[in-house]
């Protein structure tokens, strides 16, 4: 019956061979997502903004990023799927209907899609494009989200106007429009179903998806199976949230492909951890009395977990918060602010931003021509330190300062050093780890009994002490522009 599982699972139709992961089979329909024009934008599109001015090899695209996660996610659903199998096998119950490989089928699939298109609304320069503040003006005007949306119900995935957008936002619409284009119908898929894993979505599955859901609770939870009538209204939805929580949760397949792909580029070795590890001691945990449906993790997998958790802090300590590359990220929001004081420029990002027939031409080239031109006519520009890689020059660098500390440090350094405090730049970098232990607590550890044959699941932090070491940590750098002088000149404004 495994086997029966792996062959409906592997009717696949065409390869694409990515550096990390190797191999990455694809079923028609997700090809014909990624022909799609506004999936091939994100070739187009950094995944690390300009780390490879600091990390040369860090020139991957969050297009294969994209591929790699549907992979990840594919194997994360599987490999739970593959291990529940063969604990049935080991207790003589191994028949499996049609309807419950339907069911299996349709969630992967589902989960396949959700992966393949949660970073589809990135903008240029992934995350650095909405930090920058004119971005950030533009992206909050009043409007924005209904023109974004003009001619289109958007109530099927969202309930009310958001205040503000953000990327995830533009990832919904795009895969509204993709899905939209794609043969669906064909594959036996239904677009609410693959947005409806994607984040800030709130959405009603469609029936198809509620059938399967009550079959694959049934072949999850057995004759546990029995309380059903009393979660009956909730299936769905708790399998919805199992599904989100592989596309975007503490055990995602986002960070798992991330972190790897981000450490190979780099060529560095802090962000490894053992995937095949993490993913064989991953199960489906359920709980009817919450009730509660999410991943699990056994006991003896705890290591390859906290070697996972403890990657991803290093990544952030000793790549993303590298002094030079949170510099040059400095200088790229403030390159692309200037950019947006180009009347011409200006209005075409706005229409980008608010039109889907323009947003694929929204890419990280079309800011790289437009630094060259401002480089070109201003040589003292912050631009000009973006094409030409000048970066700012560091002084120091702090952890754990208030923002009165910071302004305090920036002040000592510039009277130790006899120079305007006005030159000192600072960039700090928040690793958001104190929400670990809670969010990790929505991750159960299985416990199992091999004489009674019985199983239970626990807070992960009741069996580990490892996840409540961590808190939040700010590492702030302190710099000054190249080549400082007491005038900052024209063009120039330099803040903390």
């Amino acid at each position: 019956m495994r086997r029966a599982v792996n062959d409906l699972l592997g009717a696949y139709d065409k390869l694409i061979m990515d550096p990390v992961h190797g191999a990455i089979p694809l079923y028609r329909h997700e090809v014909q997502v990624i022909d799609h024009p506004l999936f091939q934008r994100l070739r187009n599109i950094c995944q690390n903004d300009i780390l490879s001015l600091v990390f040369p090899g860090a020139t991957h695209s969050r297009f294969l990023h994209s591929i790699g996660v549907m992979h990840v996610g594919t194997r994360m659903f599987r490999s739970m799927i593959d291990a529940y199998l063969r604990e049935r096998q080991l207790s003589d119950q191994t028949d499996l209907s049609l309807s419950q490989l339907d069911a299996i089928d349709y969630l992967a699939k589902t989960i396949r899609l959700g992966c393949l298109l949660h970073d589809s609304g990135h903008s240029s320069f992934s995350h650095q494009f909405t930090q920058a503040q004119r971005i950030r003006d533009l992206m909050s005007r009043s409007g924005r989200f209904a023109d974004l949306w003009e001619g289109v119900d958007y109530s099927a995935y969202h309930s009310a106007e958001p205040e503000e957008l953000e990327h995830e936002h533009y990832s919904v619409r795009v895969a509204h429009d993709v899905l939209s284009a794609v043969d669906l119908e064909s594959a036996g898929l239904y677009a609410q179903d693959v947005i409806g894993i994607m984040e800030t979505t709130e959405v009603t599955p469609s029936d198809t998806f509620c059938r399967h859901a009550r079959t694959f609770w049934g072949f999850i939870a057995g004759k546990d199976a029995e309380a059903e009538s009393l979660i009956s209204e909730n299936i769905p939805r708790l399998v919805l949230h199992l599904l989100s929580s592989i596309v975007s949760g503490e055990i995602d397949a986002d960070r798992a492909d991330y972190m790897l792909r981000d450490g190979f580029h780099s060529s560095v070795t802090i962000g490894g951890f053992n995937l095949d590890h993490l993913l064989s001691n991953l199960r489906i945990g359920w709980d009817e009395s919450e009730p509660w449906l999410g991943l699990a993790i056994t006991q003896k997998g705890l290591g390859a977990l906290e070697d996972f958790v403890y990657s991803r802090y290093q990544m952030y300590r000793k790549v993303y918060a590298h002094k030079t590359a949170l510099g040059f990220d400095w200088l790229l929001r403030e390159a692309i602010n200037e950019v947006l004081e180009d009347p011409e420029s200006f209005e075409w990002i706005d229409t980008c931003l608010s039109n889907m027939r323009y947003f694929a031409e929204l890419t990280d080239n079309f800011f790289w021509e437009a630094f060259r031109k401002v480089a070109r006519q201003r040589p003292e520009s912050f631009s000009f330190c973006i094409v030409n890689r000048v970066k700012l020059n560091h002084l120091d660098t702090r952890e754990d300062l208030s923002a009165s500390g910071i302004a305090s440090h920036s002040a000592w350094l510039a009277e130790a050093m006899d120079f305007n405090p006005a030159h000192v730049v600072t960039c700090s970098m928040r690793a958001r780890f104190s929400n670990i232990q809670d969010n990790f607590n929505g991750i159960k550890v299985l416990i199992r009994d091999p004489v009674n044959r019985t199983r239970s699941l626990k807070k992960i932090t009741d069996v580990s002490a490892f996840f409540s070491k961590f808190s939040d940590g700010t590492i702030t750098h302190f710099y000054t522009r190249p080549d400082i002088t007491n005038d900052p000149g024209p063009g120039i404004s330099i803040t903390g």
